[in-house]
């Protein structure tokens, strides 16, 4: 939590209008990442963390599957969103 608490102050105020601009943040955030570096976020967070994160990344997985298959139709995942820089 501590990296979330870190990235919300930094960019707090970009994050005030709406969701597409955390999105464009966490995915500018995780591009300037290598392996290493996101092990390390992984390997400093606690058990519940590792949970949180785990079931938001599996949700969004089954219900791109699901909108793959056609049974969300209007489901867009924001990671597929284009990315402005």
């Amino acid at each position: 939590m501590r990296f979330v608490d870190n990235l919300y102050s930094l960019y707090r105020e970009h994050l005030q209008e709406d969701e597409e601009n955390a999105v464009s943040v966490v995915l500018n955030v995780l591009e300037e990442q290598n392996r290493e570096d996101i092990m390390k976020l992984i390997k400093d967070m606690d058990d519940e963390e590792i949970v949180q994160m785990m079931g938001v990344y599996l949700v969004e997985m089954l219900k791109m599957k699901m909108a793959q298959e056609g049974h969300l139709n209007d489901w867009e995942s924001p990671l597929n969103r284009p990315r402005y820089h």
